[in-house]
């Protein structure tokens, strides 16, 4: 017996646009937002956004796993990034008091220091490019529309 696959449900003019827009956009707001933080302060978009989620927390520490969730990285790729981290004096590791299997990342003080003078550049960059260019209206869609694609996508 053989299945019969359905037609895929094409994107129309307007649904291709959003999605061209979409892609194109936040890969260039990625783009710029890196060079600005690497040229102003030798630091990558990636590795900023790790010190921010440990500045948040009670401790500056997190457990790698929960981690890997808040930056959308996988746990192997991030434990790659941390050693980096680690070895720049931003970052330490150490095991979770709860759990003998787990691990902590724990933001230094040099980290912290570093992301001090890193946020304005960052918050300027994210506020030129993207947030001023919106309405609050705007800012309110894009916000519940990426709300719900993470709820949609997030397998944590």
């Amino acid at each position: 017996m053989t299945s019969v696959k359905a037609e895929p449900r094409w994107l129309g003019p307007g649904e291709a646009r959003a999605w061209r827009a979409y892609v194109i956009a936040s890969e260039l707001l990625r783009r710029q937002l890196n060079r600005e933080l690497q040229d102003n302060h030798g630091l990558a978009l990636p590795d900023y956004e790790v010190l921010v989620r440990l500045s948040e927390r009670e401790g500056w520490q997190m457990r790698m796993s929960q981690l890997a969730g808040q930056v959308a990285s996988s746990k192997s790729r991030l434990s790659h990034q941390i050693s980096r981290l680690e070895k720049s004096g931003l970052v330490r590791r150490s095991g979770c008091p709860e759990d003998a299997r787990g691990v902590v990342a724990e933001l230094t003080q040099k980290g912290m220091e570093v992301l001090r003078t890193a946020a304005p550049t960052h918050v300027d960059g994210v506020r030129s490019h993207l947030v001023d260019l919106m309405s609050p209206e705007e800012q309110a869609v894009v916000a519940a529309v990426f709300e719900r694609v993470i709820a949609h996508l997030d397998l944590s």
